[in-house]
């Protein structure tokens, strides 16, 4: 056994698929199998089961991926420790943000980092939450605040907040503001809709409840750009459905106008997220104090379209405490 073999092991494990693990680690498939093969003849056992979906571990493939989870979180850790050894080093940390956050909060987060977070070479990452949850799990950055994030192997997530989406249309008399009128969910399957592509957070529960209430809604376009879908409602081409940080610029300047949904109010929660085989930071109880000043300041900003959770509402630097808990027993 060897730590490459590890890697490849908990990436199979957290991806649940070889195939997407072998893109993942720029490794051919065939020999990220053989990797797996090699380990299960040296320990005499199964440690994956495979399936028409892809694989899932045995009861002896959960151990040995417990233990790996362990053992690369130390291996982590020694590397920093150990060149932090006789000289100042700035702590290089990524964070994963989403546009809307950026939008609303993005500047006040980069100018306080700055300022309170002296040791610490903060990197910032604006994306859409699953183009930053699939970062996460190719370590390409460390830490992310996202929508609508599942369980998943390997993957530590805990809620900041609630946020209700809105239905945002052409600027006919717009006042800068949003309406005052809520729209019904029903009356929207009027309207001409352009949505985010698919595994999207947005589209997913969007198609969910007007399902259950067998509503057909009329999708002309699927855009993956909140620029481009928000360019096409401007110029009256379609609405669509997005949150308030996406759409607050164009709605000030009266480009956008934006509504409630109601019947029902359709919302989102944003999590932190972050990997439980990556080491805990020298800083990481001083970034998340800071990101609790962030979250409360979205969240004052959002007003009645926003709910903290309870972590939210107090400190979370109380999530480092949970953290931890989480390394002791991954998932």
């Amino acid at each position: 056994m060897n730590l490459r073999q590890l890697r490849y092991f908990t990436r199979i494990v957290e991806t649940g698929n070889i195939t997407r693990a072998a893109e993942q680690l720029y490794v051919a498939q065939p020999a990220l199998g053989m990797q797996v093969r090699q380990l299960e003849q040296d320990y005499g056992v199964s440690l994956l089961v495979r399936h028409p979906r892809g694989v899932r571990t045995t009861r002896a493939g959960q151990l040995l991926y417990e233990r790996a989870c362990e053992i690369l979180r130390l291996v982590d850790d020694t590397e920093r420790l150990v060149k932090a050894q006789g000289r100042f080093e700035m702590e290089a940390i990524m964070l994963g943000l989403t546009n809307g956050f950026m939008n609303i909060v993005g500047r006040d987060l980069i100018l306080l980092a700055k300022k309170e977070l002296q040791g610490v070479k903060l990197g910032v990452v604006e994306e859409r939450s699953i183009v930053l949850i699939d970062a996460l799990e190719r370590h390409e950055i460390d830490l992310a605040l996202a929508y609508e994030v599942h369980e998943r192997p390997g993957m530590i997530r805990v809620p900041l907040l609630e946020e209700e989406m809105l239905f945002v249309y052409g600027a006919e008399n717009s006042n800068g503001r949003l309406h005052d009128k809520p729209i019904a969910f029903s009356e929207m399957a009027k309207y001409e809709l352009v949505l985010p592509g698919q595994r999207d957070g947005v589209r997913e529960q969007l198609f969910t409840a007007a399902k259950r209430r067998a509503i057909e809604l009329n999708v002309i376009l699927d855009v993956s750009s909140v620029s481009m879908m928000k360019r096409m409602v401007a110029a009256g081409d379609a609405a669509a459905v997005m949150p308030y940080g996406n759409a607050i610029e164009h709605v000030e300047l009266g480009l956008l106008n934006a509504r409630r949904i109601a019947d029902p109010a359709l919302s989102r929660t944003l999590y932190l997220v972050r990997s439980i085989t990556r080491a805990s930071f020298k800083h990481e109880e001083a970034l998340l104090d800071l990101l609790a000043q962030i979250v409360q300041a979205y969240i004052a900003r959002l007003g009645s379209l926003a709910n903290g959770c309870s972590v939210a509402e107090s400190s979370l630097a109380g999530v480092v405490a949970t953290l931890r808990d989480e390394y002791r027993a991954p998932r």
